[in-house]
């Protein structure tokens, strides 16, 4: 990494090598008063506008970019057909319950408004410029008007045999009311005039979701690949579904539903409550309408009434609606405008051991730092527990993990081989609750005990025991993620996995499953803590006894990685550490709550976000102990759990211990210092709330944490090979 790269100090990225700049003074800012938080949902829309900045990132393939505007339009979708529902929710029933920051639901809903609408209006104009990018390179999106007459003979037989069977179009009359329209549906509404006797018939066309949103025709010369958008396509070929009838006019509209699930507080069965709710959850109420730009009154005015909105409940956008559907654009067959393919390593300490996963932990403590190191090692880890006849005992949580899992089958195989397999399956994994009835009903099938926690709390710990027969002894092996048991998503989100055989955390993880299985509040843990019994109470134990070192002299350092910073005791406990002379870095990839940099309340607090290639996922807090960061007498912790209320008090989570000397080094001094001097990837959160990328001008000078774990190994997976060869913080050059 090179030195000498100016910019400001407040917009300095590399918190590793660059001190805390000097706090800002905010002479109107009352520090004592729920002014020194910043609000939970206004945070979460500006981590999706730098989402969406990605998408501007001149760095990323084009296509990379494309994939960027289609996670945000995910992103939004999802944080109005939940947060946006529960706080209409509140508006309804009176609830005038206020924020950490102090607005009360209503106040809330104005702010959002104001400030999704101006990021609905630059997801459009990012996607103008996309468009213009990918038509530069060979990718053509076309309009209705540009196509030949070769092309609509073409885009005819697709209709007739791909498309038009799966429609149906529904007329709006006395007869026909208004259809039910679904979660995402995206719809087009007609106005046709017949041609015989000129009567008007108003009628809907539902777009299939399970035709591609983009419809691909011939090459174009020098072999550019040419698409066209599905709705252009139905519009074009109106007379095949509506024969005798002329256009008169048309509008395309798009709904969200309220996807929150409400369950009743004594639920004899669990899960077909779950399916009762999620059924509701289809049919709920509207919370957004966008609606094409220019849509005919008359057609504007029936979807309205029929749907019961106001015109303050619409959206009117000049563009694409459903942005997420944009997944349809990044074609396999230009992998030269993505990311270049990158293999996750195998650890070489199991290679040592030919493979034998056990073998290897049992020598010594081993961390996974996914996804630069494999996934399947996990997968392993369970199959060959398995198939082991020494191994007696299972007992696995399932947060998230996808439709056709491989944990799930080798948690059916062991079931099926005679072991004793318990599976905390959480139904209340927002969005995943469906799949996870699937999966439950299969693991029952197979003869593994399915247990659903607790009504009101969500268990959000990553663990997983297996209990094995070694001579006349039990050994349990255990392994504490930071991430979710789904081999998908472990391919691109950032995530911890750590692997032990040490007796007392094997302990500790069979009493929290206990206490999930049957209830039984754990009493004596050794090493882990477990909310929401202990873990912010012991958080905010070791938050003061930083403050406590630096009164007596010695340094007080605090070093932590989440996703979202929102609890406001946390916060608080954070001010105060700063106050009493705390050095404290955060890495918070989403929601921040906390004003960094203040003079008089956060002074030794700065605040950065990490959006790139990756998503970052793992949790991690390091404390000094007394003699500062990095160091060996450093407490280090990985966890399941953000600094949240739901974490914190809702939830099952887990803080886990890393006293193995490897592991110890690899979490602080390469996993952490790296997100620390990051520099490509990463936001400054600014006292204002804002957040402030600086790409420099020499970007081969710029340190990217995402490159450098890719390119180097981690130090607990060497092995035999030895630690010698793990480079310090450095990778090659960009470009």
């Amino acid at each position: 990494m090179k030195d000498g790269v100016v910019t400001s100090p407040a917009v300095q990225p590399d918190f590793l090598h660059n001190p805390i700049p000097d706090a800002v003074e905010f002479p109107d800012l009352d520090i004592t008063s729920s002014e020194r938080f910043f609000n939970r949902e206004i945070s979460w829309l500006k981590f999706n506008t730098r989402v969406l900045e990605e998408a501007q990132n001149p760095r990323l393939p084009v296509l990379e970019r494309v994939k960027m505007l289609a996670i945000s339009g995910t992103n939004l979708d999802e944080f109005y057909t939940v947060r946006v529902a529960g706080l209409r929710e509140m508006v309804r029933n009176n609830i005038r319950r206020p924020a950490l920051d102090g607005k009360v639901p209503q106040q809330q809903l104005d702010a959002i408004d104001q400030d999704a609408r101006a990021l609905m209006q630059t997801q459009q104009d990012v996607w103008v410029d996309l468009q213009s990018e990918m038509k530069r390179v060979g990718i053509d999106i076309l309009a209705r008007s540009e196509l030949s007459a070769d092309d609509r003979a073409y885009l005819k037989q697709v209709f007739v045999d791909q498309i038009f069977p799966i429609l149906t179009p529904l007329a709006i009359d006395p007869a026909h009311p208004f259809p039910f329209i679904p979660n995402t549906g995206l719809t087009l509404a007609l106005e046709l005039k017949r041609k015989t006797d000129k009567r008007v018939l108003k009628s809907l066309l539902p777009i299939p979701a399970q035709v591609q949103r983009f419809v691909a025709l011939p090459d174009g010369l020098a072999g550019t690949q040419r698409l066209i958008m599905l709705e252009e396509v139905l519009l074009e070929f109106l007379d095949q579904l509506f024969p005798g009838y002329s256009i008169e006019g048309h509008c395309s509209f798009r709904l969200l539903r309220d996807s929150d699930l409400e369950l009743e507080d004594e639920a004899e069965d669990l899960v077909r409550e779950f399916e009762t709710a999620l059924k509701r959850r289809r049919r709920g109420e509207v919370i957004r309408m966008t609606l094409s730009k220019d849509a005919p009154n008359g057609l504007t005015d029936v979807i309205l009434s029929s749907l019961g909105l106001t015109k303050s409940d619409v959206i009117e956008v000049d563009g694409l609606l459903g942005l997420s559907d944009l997944d349809a654009v990044i074609l396999k067959s230009r992998g030269d405008l993505q990311w270049q393919t990158f293999k996750p390593r195998m650890p070489e300490r199991v290679q040592d051991f030919e493979g034998d996963i056990f073998a290897a932990i049992d020598q010594k403590d081993m961390l996974l730092h996914h996804p630069y190191e494999t996934f399947d090692i996990v997968v392993e880890f369970l199959r060959q527990a398995a198939r082991d006849p020494n191994v007696v005992a299972i007992k696995q949580t399932l947060y998230r993990t996808s439709n056709e899992s491989p944990i799930v089958e080798a948690l059916c195989e062991a079931a099926e081989n005679g072991k004793s397999v318990t599976a905390l399956v959480e139904l209340k994994a927002r969005f995943d609750e469906a799949a996870n009835i699937r999966q439950s009903r299969r693991l029952e099938r197979a003869g593994a005990h399915v247990v659903y926690g607790f009504l009101d709390l969500k268990t959000h710990a990553k663990l997983s025991t297996v209990v094995r027969r070694e001579g006349e002894k039990l050994k349990t092996y255990t392994h504490f993620g930071t991430g979710n048991y789904h081999p998908i998503t472990a391919k691109f989100y950032t995530d911890l996995s750590f692997f032990t055989c040490d007796t007392e955390l094997g302990h500790d993880a069979t009493k929290v499953f206990n206490y999930i299985s049957g209830y039984v509040q754990p009493q004596g843990l050794n090493k882990l803590s477990v909310s929401p019994l202990y873990l912010k109470r012991d958080l905010l134990a070791m938050i003061q006894a930083e403050a406590d070192a630096v009164a007596a002299g010695n340094p007080g350092v605090i070093w932590a990685k989440m996703n979202a910073l929102i609890d406001g005791d946390v916060i608080d406990a954070l001010y105060r550490a700063s106050q009493a002379g705390v050095q404290i870095d955060l890495v918070v990839r989403g929601i921040c709550g906390l004003r960094p940099g203040i003079k008089g309340l956060s002074d030794n607090i700065r605040v950065k976000s990490i959006v790139g290639r990756f998503l970052e996922h793992s949790r991690i807090v390091c404390f000094g102990n007394g003699a500062g960061l990095p160091s060996k007498k450093a407490k280090v912790f990985m966890s399941s759990a953000d600094w949240m209320g739901r974490n914190l008090k809702r939830r099952v989570e887990s803080l886990v211990p890393i006293t193995n000397r490897t592991v110890h080094a690899q979490i602080m001094s390469q996993v952490m210092a790296a997100n620390m001097a990051d520099q490509v990837n990463s936001w400054v959160l600014q006292p204002d709330g804002s957040y402030v990328r600086d790409l420099g001008t020499g970007k081969d000078a710029w340190f990217n944490c995402h490159k450098f774990f890719m390119e180097n190994p981690s130090l607990s997976g060497r092995g035999s090979v030895g630690a010698k060869d793990v480079p310090k913080l450095m990778h090659s050059d960009e470009g």
